[in-house]
């Protein structure tokens, strides 16, 4: 984990988007136990509160779940709401924005789609 302290976003977001991607990508797998806070509070010098605030996010997104007195695990389809949640966003923004810049370089859709074709082949 790596916090920016001068970020526009606030540590327990950053927090937060930190333990979803290494959920995303496996790093913590699903069942697993997260660090905990004080871990992460020791490591990063970074407040206990401010750590279970992003951590709590998490909670109510359903990614975490508490353990009474083990700690943070990882729930069961964490990975593929995540993927889920992912694919949504880059659908409704990442596509819409590379459709305006196909067509503000006059590219045609037919032409796009060849492309993203050759790029799918060459794989």
């Amino acid at each position: 984990m790596e916090f920016h302290f001068n970020n526009e976003q606030p540590i327990y977001r950053q927090i937060a988007a930190q333990i979803s991607a290494a959920i995303f990508n496996g790093s913590f797998p699903e069942g697993s136990q997260v660090p905990s806070t004080t871990e992460i509070s020791n490591r990063f010098n970074v407040n206990p509160a401010t750590i279970l605030k992003g951590m709590n996010q998490l909670v109510d997104q359903g990614l975490l779940e508490k353990r009474r007195g083990l700690g943070m695990f990882v729930t069961v389809g964490a990975q593929e709401q995540l993927q889920r949640v992912r694919k949504a966003q880059f659908l409704e923004h990442d596509v819409q924005q590379f459709i305006h810049a196909a067509q503000a370089l006059n590219i045609s859709a037919d032409e796009l789609q060849q492309l993203i074709g050759e790029g799918y082949s060459d794989e």
